[in-house]
């Protein structure tokens, strides 16, 4: 019999995490939402008991995620580089953009399945999802803004002093708030319903070529791109070469260990189809390209991955199945969910701070 381990969100009389100590004033605690784990699929490894889903919360997070008044300029939100249609990626641009127009140094990967992530960005920078969106507010050539002017001018605005209170019990706004609530929306973009997810729960069947690409996918890709998650989250050089303008070595200029340099987290290949660019800094235009990196134009290195070693053979024909396969990765209803798109009515009427 199939089933699906819940994660569920349990609501209690006396919520003093959240504030909410004075039930006796008329105030109703938020709706709890159950985050449901697909069957097959381990445990999440974000701690929900430290910040439970709510309904609020959810629909606060999905305000400020398409809000553009969180950057210096009023001109980028977090869903202005993470666009749905792309699987939350920067679509079609190997750079994200930032304000006044200034480019990134890196493509802003797909948001999706987070919960399932210890660590966040390309070299994992950031250890834990609340405090992500720290990262690209505060960055010059992303949103430039600092996180006390985000918060004074969330304080000043009374639709999100009402959203703060509904979520977490008083109008109280400050980092932590600001970072669950963005969390609680992102937690619930999850990407499970793909045909490949069709065929693993026998609603569906591949055809002829999908069944042979997904035998060479098993054969030379899951090792890295682990099933049902298509990623191990661990860190590998896939034998790119050092972009001399960029310069970006990755995961050593987290840790200064030289033997990770040029390593950059293994990408979910969910959504693969729609989330071109390719790679940290989006190199790799198309699939096409991708395969072509692995089969002729890797340059290993000292610390290029041992899987890669002698590169990754694919005749034309594999690369045909292979494509076949990976197409049904592609999850339609997450594209589309409305649930994820931004509001029709996004809060931006926040009066602008002096020093701007």
């Amino acid at each position: 019999m199939q089933y699906v381990k819940t994660i569920w969100v349990l609501s209690i009389t006396v919520l003093t995490c959240t504030g909410w100590i004075a039930l006796e004033k008329g105030l109703e605690p938020p709706k709890p939402v159950k985050l449901i784990v697909p069957k097959g699929w381990p445990s999440p490894v974000y701690d929900f008991s430290k910040n439970p889903l709510t309904e609020a919360g959810i629909e606060l997070g999905r305000q400020l995620f398409y809000d553009e008044q969180l950057s210096k300029d009023g001109t980028i939100s977090c869903g202005s580089c993470h666009q749905q249609f792309g699987a939350f990626n920067s679509y079609d641009h190997p750079l994200s953009h930032g304000i006044n127009n200034q480019l990134t140094t890196r493509n802003a990967p797909g948001l999706f399945n987070l919960a399932w992530q210890k660590e966040l960005m390309w070299d994992g920078a950031i250890l834990h999802l609340d405090q992500q969106p720290l990262a690209p507010i505060t960055a010059e050539n992303e949103m430039g803004e600092t996180i006390e002017n985000v918060l004074i001018k969330l304080r000043n605005n009374p639709a999100y002093k009402k959203m703060f209170k509904a979520s977490f019990g008083d109008e109280t706004i400050n980092t932590q708030r600001f970072g669950k609530a963005l969390s609680q929306f992102l937690l619930t973009m999850i990407s499970s319903n793909s045909k490949y997810d069709k065929v693993q729960k026998g609603e569906d069947r591949f055809n002829a070529s999908e069944q042979v690409g997904y035998g060479i996918f098993k054969t030379k890709c899951a090792q890295c791109h682990a099933e049902p998650l298509f990623t191990d989250y661990t860190y590998r050089n896939n034998g790119v070469e050092l972009d001399p303008y960029l310069k970006d070595l990755g995961r050593m200029a987290i840790t200064g260990n030289a033997a990770d340099s040029l390593k950059f987290k293994v990408p979910s290949l969910r959504n693969v189809q729609v989330s071109f660019p390719y790679a940290h800094d989006g190199r790799f235009f198309s699939l096409m390209n991708v395969f072509e990196h692995y089969r002729n134009n890797m340059q290993p290195g000292p610390t290029t991955d041992p899987l890669l070693k002698n590169k990754i053979p694919l005749s034309n024909f594999e690369i045909g199945q292979l494509r076949a396969f990976l197409y049904t990765l592609t999850d339609s209803m997450f594209l589309k969910d409305p649930k994820f798109a931004a509001p029709t009515a996004v809060i931006t009427n926040i009066p602008p701070l002096d020093s701007h």
